[in-house]
């Protein structure tokens, strides 16, 4: 990518509100001409950023570029660019060619150019019979049709799209994302697109890009983010997934679910633990066993429309999720193939939890802002140390007083035969679990480690 051929360029930029990071040094370019969707889950930082790029917040440090111009500290009006919001913001008080004629009035356009523009811009939105309407009495769906062909009649280089189509029903979402796609084609200007709707950023963007707690997992296209997730965050996150702990053997081989499999991955080292991702519709099923890599008892089995939807526990107790055109009975032993092609393999984020940790005198040491109590280990009082805990010794307490420290259950994956739990605890840091026990989002928690749980060693040189 040439920088003839970015309109946007997003360097470094942060925004924190009091405590809360909100964005976390992010760095984007974005194509001229390309429908590009920011996407993730609520407060990941998305809409920040398009607020950021349309003027109307601004940024703690970091710097905004448009057509190789700094606009970071240019105010709204004065960007070549506009926005759409979710909840329309038209005005009452006007019909529809008034309210889509209103910036250029403002600008004291000559009436007859006016009114050219704003017949051409309502016909691109199939609103041309609905001029002397009064907005009030139109659809969700025709009323965005007006704020889209408001914002389209300034002719702006960038137009920004901030959950447009969330307050409309399935059926109108589902048009409406047809008719943007269309429009996109025809005008050819750049649409940055803000949604949590990961079927509507697939079917929409030329690039997808993934974000979550402030900064971005993953760029690419929609075939790029759903055949080829970087992590287990982007992975569970946009469609569904079977997503299990594994070990790279070696190069093109890895064990996951007590069985090793040949996949198409290099690069990982040998023995290195790794996250393996499956999607439902790439496991083989069939009612023969005698050729198959694994076998299964089938625990569910749902009709979705066009595939039935299927929950397998393998002989080895792991629950897979599978889609397949053809029903099997709930309880029949299945036959189950995975080629090496639809295993994906991606590189842990964490292989356990780690901290910098204060020995408070020889058998106690504080990390996550609390004292644990710990095995002696060499260590005397104010030695700074690395604190090790595996996830599996995380216990995680319905009754806060039963822990050392309290946290917030902030996300949850499923692995097949555990849940990895993400708590953000009191002091802000993070610790991770693997437990059989099912949380919700938002619990709040004890956390207990046992003495014997926690790893003490030295600090490395660069911590």
């Amino acid at each position: 990518m040439t920088d003839n051929d970015v309109i946007i360029k997003i360097e470094h930029l942060s925004k924190s509100y009091g405590d809360k990071v909100v964005l976390n040094d992010i760095n984007l370019d974005i194509k001229r001409g390309e429908f590009v969707t920011l996407l993730g889950p609520s407060g990941c930082g998305k809409t920040t950023t398009l607020r950021l790029i349309a003027g109307f917040n601004k940024a703690d440090s970091g710097t905004i570029m448009m057509d190789g111009k700094d606009i970071t500290d240019v105010p709204p009006y004065c960007r070549p660019l506009n926005t759409v919001f979710q909840r329309y913001a038209l005005f009452p008080h006007l019909d529809v060619y008034d309210n889509v004629a209103f910036g250029l009035k403002l600008n004291k356009m000559p009436e007859n150019e006016i009114r050219m523009k704003v017949k051409r811009v309502l016909k691109m939105v199939s609103m041309t019979d609905y001029e002397d309407r009064d907005v009030n009495s139109l659809s969700g769906g025709q009323q965005q049709r007006v704020a889209i062909a408001r914002a389209l009649v300034n002719q702006p280089k960038v137009l920004l799209l901030d959950e447009p189509l969330a307050a409309l029903d399935l059926k109108m979402r589902k048009d409406m994302q047809i008719e943007l796609k269309e429009m996109h084609q025809k005008l050819g200007i750049t649409f940055i697109y803000v949604t949590h709707d990961q079927e509507e950023a697939l079917t929409l963007s030329d690039r997808i890009v993934v974000m979550d707690e402030g900064k971005i997992q993953q760029i690419g296209t929609p075939t790029d983010i759903y055949n080829e997730p970087v992590n287990s965050f982007v992975a569970d996150f946009i469609g569904e997934s079977n997503i299990l702990n594994g070990v790279m053997i070696e190069d093109r081989k890895v064990a996951f679910m007590y069985h090793e499999f040949e996949c198409v991955d290099e690069g990982f080292g040998s023995n290195v633990p790794v996250d393996v991702v499956i999607r439902p519709e790439d496991i083989y099923i069939m009612s023969r066993t005698d050729n198959a890599q694994m076998t299964g008892v089938v625990k569910s089995c749902t009709f979705k429309g066009v595939h039935y939807e299927m929950f397998v526990e393998t002989e080895t107790g792991y629950e897979l999720m599978i889609q397949d055109y053809n029903a099997y009975e709930i309880g029949s032993t299945v036959g189950l193939i995975i080629k090496p092609q639809d295993i994906q393999v991606m590189k842990k984020e964490h292989v356990c939890n780690a901290y910098e940790g204060v020995m408070k005198g020889s058998d106690h040491v504080e990390f996550l802002g609390s004292e644990f109590e710990c095995l002696p280990c060499g260590f005397t009082d104010g030695d700074k140390v690395r604190v090790e805990v595996d996830f599996r010794k995380v216990d995680l307490m319905d009754d806060k007083e039963d822990g050392t420290t309290t946290g917030t259950v902030v996300s949850i994956l499923y692995k097949g035969n555990h849940y990895y739990i993400k708590v953000k605890t009191e002091c802000g840091e993070d610790i991770f679990a693997h437990t059989q026990d099912v949380w919700d989002k938002f619990d709040m928690v004890g956390i207990k480690i046992l003495p014997q749980d926690i790893r003490i060693k030295p600090l490395a040189k660069d911590e």
